[in-house]
């Protein structure tokens, strides 16, 4: 068994959950400027993290459970951990991304993965309070694959993560394998493989022998 850790904005999915959230309230060009000076770590990801969440405030939560059901996985995403998961690895994603978002494209996809570590939108009555909460704002990456391989009693060499953005370099530096999905420039020299798609991952992964 091997623990195989995803990025999701980005790796897993082609949505960018700030930026659709942005849309409900006329902010997503703003978001994605932020977004992009954080994935080419200009500024930190806390940083950017929260300067986008205070940007959604007073947004209606009907607005935004809607902006979390258009996001979709990559094409080929769910076969690849429906993949994994029929031989036997166990399958993360670690992201600073949403629950909601997460669940929803899963869900919507018809698949499942065993752990997911994400932040939270808090919520006031009906309205987003600008705020965000969860363990990836402060808490990094390599932490999150570090604990959930100790939990597992695997050690990091049979770790896989698979990411793009700078917020990723934590777990890309410190697992097994490291696989940078279309990565931002700052981010291709951590990676000992990339791939343009999820077929090609998935390709990658039989390689390896993980599939």
């Amino acid at each position: 068994m091997r623990l195989v850790a995803f990025d999701f904005d980005g790796t897993l999915s082609d949505s960018e959950m700030t930026v659709l959230l942005g849309e409900q309230c006329g902010v997503a060009d703003r978001m994605a400027e932020v977004t992009e000076r954080a994935m080419n770590d200009e500024i930190s990801y806390a940083e950017s993290l929260r300067e986008r969440a205070a940007l959604l405030e007073g947004l209606e939560s009907e607005r935004a459970d809607d902006a979390f059901g258009r996001v979709r996985l990559r094409s080929g995403a769910a076969d690849l951990l429906a993949d994994l998961n029929d031989a036997g690895h166990h399958t993360a994603i670690l992201t600073g991304g949403f629950e909601r978002g997460v669940d929803r494209a899963l869900n919507r996809a018809g698949v499942s993965v065993d752990t997911v570590i994400a932040n939270r939108l808090p919520r006031a009555g009906d309205h987003l309070t600008g705020g965000v909460e969860g363990p990836l704002i402060e808490g990094t990456k390599d932490e999150a694959l570090e604990s959930l391989a100790a939990d597992l009693g695997l050690p990091l060499s049979r770790t896989v993560a698979v990411g793009d953005g700078a917020n990723d370099l934590p777990m890309l530096e410190v697992a097994g394998f490291a696989v940078g999905v279309l990565p931002k420039p700052a981010v291709r020299p951590a990676c000992d493989a990339v791939v343009a798609s999820m077929d090609r991952l998935g390709r990658l992964f039989e390689e390896r022998d993980l599939l």
